[in-house]
């Protein structure tokens, strides 16, 4: 059975910083490109930034870049978004996505709110 589950989310004023993991199972997860996509209330999801398979490609969504870094540990099975400098825009339920081809497996969401 395919689970995705994000941890790390919650409260933090803007300037701070939060630090997201995704803990997957039950597939081969170093076959699987790897991202993070948000969605905020009244918006489409969008992606935020994303991660190839073993890692060397990284891309990232203009908004992000500079503020957010993507990373992920294949032994350990999981991928964290680091994100740092955060504003109220980046408020938003965040979605781990691993992809391979047209296969696409979400996690549940977790949520992000920056505010003080």
């Amino acid at each position: 059975q395919v689970q995705l589950v994000e941890s790390g989310g919650g409260l933090v004023q803007p300037g701070g910083s939060l630090r997201l993991s995704c803990a997957a199972s039950g597939f081969t997860f170093s076959n699987y490109a790897m991202n993070w996509y948000r969605q905020a209330p009244g918006k489409e999801r969008e992606l935020v930034a994303g991660i190839s398979s073993v890692g060397g490609v990284r891309n990232y969504a203009d908004f992000v870049k500079g503020r957010f870094a993507i990373s992920r540990d294949n032994a350990k099975m999981t991928v964290n978004l680091q994100m740092n400098s955060l504003n109220s825009e980046d408020t938003a339920v965040y979605y781990c996505n691993a992809r391979r081809g047209i296969e696409n497996q979400w996690g549940q969401g977790i949520q992000v709110t920056v505010s003080s």
